[in-house]
């Protein structure tokens, strides 16, 4: 193999997401949802990469692209190295798909030093929730997929089953996906999507824990009528009743300390000019890094959309989606990875992630650690999301130290 320096490794890594980033189902803009068309561009990109490194490609039935590279001399247990590979609608070319290419070029800096080391590269297909529900390829990975997701529906009405069918896969292999007991650990590496590290001038950090999240939707159900002969008194406005709810979610977490609460999708019936909005359904999320206080917050909020909708005579539903608990990352791993930030020449920093990634799923099953770099502006999911060369090539220096430190307790 042809040495390729690390500067180099960069900007073919960067290269790469750029590429990537025109794999979409939207002309113009990133937006790559679970199995449509262009996961299958992004698929057969990277596995063409894979087998040309030498590794034994498998697609898995939840459509996760894996590669493993089993070296000779090494010990059966490997490193697990990845991130996703869907995006938001009009997305940066960053989030999730920066983690994959990193991950080859790290298994190719593993091969070219010789480590005897087993690694398997992870290109997971569904983290971001966009077309059913969040984190579908970790979950099948460590064992927490629910055969009841397969009937969920997406936009256009086609159930889980259906399209992961039309894919070309089998929902019924699903549980074939979980890995097995001889993995060593999962390491991720990603952007950090905050403005953080751009505000203390740090290129990387070590993640040390990962914000439990609850996600629900509510409705609030009124009745549309018309919007010219309808008395204000007599109205059941679902909107209205929404938007009061939602003054109260933001009034909650700027009063509490370290929560985030976000309402990010309304969608209401008739949706018309002239007439009264009779039906809402508000997208909610909330955040915090331990969960008494989350589950404290999620719980008030909801007492407050009921006690809105009871006094404007509305009906109120509520739909659970998510409940997941903060995750701590293993700390002999994150503190290998502290070792091999400081030898890499930069400062350690620690600091704990809000956003949700593949890396809380995977900590269920397996010993799992995360490395951040820095975003410029603190800009992601947008297409303004970028990184810097620098960065990149700092964080690919500390990922290759990790692998060294890796094999050498491994073996």
């Amino acid at each position: 193999m042809k040495s390729v320096g690390t500067a180099e490794r960069a900007v073919r890594a960067i290269a790469e997401c750029r590429r990537i980033a025109t794999m979409t189902e939207e002309p113009g803009r990133t937006t790559r949802r679970y199995l449509t068309p262009p996961v299958r561009d992004v698929h057969t990109l990277l596995r063409n990469r894979m087998e040309a490194d030498g590794l034994t490609v498998t697609l898995d039935a939840a459509g996760n692209l894996r590669g493993i590279w089993h070296p000779a001399g090494a010990s059966a247990r490997r490193l697990l190295i990845g991130s996703h590979i869907d995006s938001v609608p009009n997305a940066g070319a960053f989030d999730g798909i920066l983690g994959v290419t990193m991950a080859l070029e790290l298994l190719e800096m593993a091969q070219e030093d010789k480590l005897p080391l087993a690694i398997e590269v992870i290109a997971f297909s569904e983290e971001e929730g966009m077309r059913f529900a969040a984190f579908l390829g970790s979950r099948a990975l460590a064992g927490g997929f629910d055969p009841a997701l397969l009937e969920l529906k997406d936009r256009d009405g086609k159930t889980m089953e259906t399209v992961i069918r039309e894919f070309g896969l089998d929902p019924d292999r699903i549980p074939d996906a979980v890995i097995d007991d001889e993995v060593a650990g999962f390491f991720e590496i990603h952007i950090e999507q905050g403005p953080v590290l751009e505000a203390e001038d740090l290129r990387v950090a070590a993640v040390t824990s990962i914000a439990g999240q609850t996600r629900f939707a509510l409705r609030f159900m009124g009745h549309a009528n018309h919007a010219g002969t309808t008395p204000m008194y007599l109205r059941k406005d679902a909107l209205a009743a929404a938007a009061e709810w939602i003054s109260e979610v933001e009034s909650l977490a700027k009063r509490t300390e370290g929560l985030v609460a976000t309402v990010g999708r309304l969608d209401l019936e008739p949706n018309a000019g002239n007439v009264i909005p009779g039906m809402v359904r508000v997208g909610f999320e909330v955040r915090h890094p331990e969960d008494p206080v989350r589950r404290r917050a999620a719980g008030e909020l909801l007492e407050k959309a009921k006690t809105i909708a009871d006094r404007r005579g509305l009906k109120l539903e509520h739909i659970p989606q998510m409940e997941q608990p903060a995750v701590p990352m293993d700390e002999r791993l994150t503190a290998l990875l502290g070792d091999a930030i400081e030898a890499a020449g930069m400062p350690l920093r620690r600091m704990p992630s809000g956003a949700g990634h593949d890396a809380m799923v995977m900590a269920a099953r397996v010993p799992t650690t995360m490395l951040f770099l820095r975003s410029p502006g603190g800009i992601s999911h947008h297409p303004d999301e970028n990184v810097r060369e620098e960065d990149v090539e700092v964080a690919l220096n500390v990922g290759r130290k990790f692998v060294e430190r890796l094999a050498a307790e491994v073996g």
